[in-house]
């Protein structure tokens, strides 16, 4: 019997893309093949050029509950961990490299790293009952890389708080918190998540991909090094031909006429 795929791969004919965690029984926990799979399924995704979103998903009643204890617990090496962490921080700063927006679709629980995973995505839709929560320090283990994407998502202070206590938090928490964006019933979860993705694939990739790739460089320079690379950024962007035809079609009153295909990102 063949195994099932540890990271399932779909694409519409709009080019939104969907990468199914598919390890369920295991809560989707991130262990070496999932990561493994996950930036392989993200590195597909970079040399698609047809794609313009990314739906980060999972099978099961959780979206992820962080890493595999299990198997971190069978090689106690500072190598091993060391080895592991970084393959996860470089599947998390792919999230956040890749030219077009990440939505994480998120039900259940997501705690620890599949919390970090969460704030790592540009967006985050989650159903009402969803919990989440980095919980290692309530093992003895500060969830210290957890705590970067944390502190660049939530308020310091709402970020050590979790990150000091260990406990869970609602949904709504989370969206208050800036941890999410969107909170939805349950059956309402996949329609909430749609009426953002189409709310994005409307406009132009070029945008997306160049406003993307600025937002997350200039939030870690100073305040006038950020005006200057946005100044530029931005000029580049006018130049564009989508750029050029959305000011002259607001102009005119009238919607614009883009291109169906989606620019090169490469």
């Amino acid at each position: 019997m063949s195994q099932e795929p540890l990271v399932l791969h779909e694409k519409d004919s709009r080019g939104v893309v969907t990468l199914t965690l598919n390890r369920p029984a295991a809560f989707n926990s991130l262990s070496e093949g999932m990561l493994a799979a996950l930036q392989a399924a993200l590195d597909r995704v970079r040399a698609d050029a047809t794609a313009r979103v990314v739906v980060i998903a999972a099978a099961g009643r959780a979206f992820c509950a962080g890493h595999d204890l299990k198997e971190m617990r069978a090689e106690p090496s500072l190598d091993y961990y060391q080895r592991l962490f970084a393959q996860c921080a470089q599947v998390m700063l792919s999230i956040q490299q890749l030219p077009l927006p990440v939505i994480a679709r998120v039900q259940g629980i997501a705690t620890a790293a599949g919390c970090q995973l969460v704030a790592m995505c540009d967006l985050a839709v989650a159903a009402r009952d969803t919990r989440f929560a980095v919980s290692g320090v309530n093992l003895g283990l500060f969830c210290s890389t957890p705590g970067v994407a944390l502190s660049r998502n939530l308020g310091r202070k709402a970020a050590f708080e979790m990150l000091v206590t260990g406990e869970f938090i609602s949904a709504e928490q989370a969206r208050d918190k800036g941890l999410i964006n969107r909170v939805a019933e349950p059956a309402e979860l996949d329609a909430e998540v749609e009426r953002l993705v189409a709310s994005i694939v409307a406009k132009p990739a070029v945008a997306l991909a160049a406003g993307k790739a600025l937002f997350y460089r200039q939030l870690e320079t100073g305040i006038q090094d950020a005006y200057a690379d946005a100044g530029r950024t931005m000029a580049c962007n006018m130049m564009d031909p989508a750029a050029l035809e959305g000011v002259q079609a607001f102009i005119d009153k009238r919607p614009p006429a883009w291109a169906a295909k989606p620019a090169d990102k490469h």
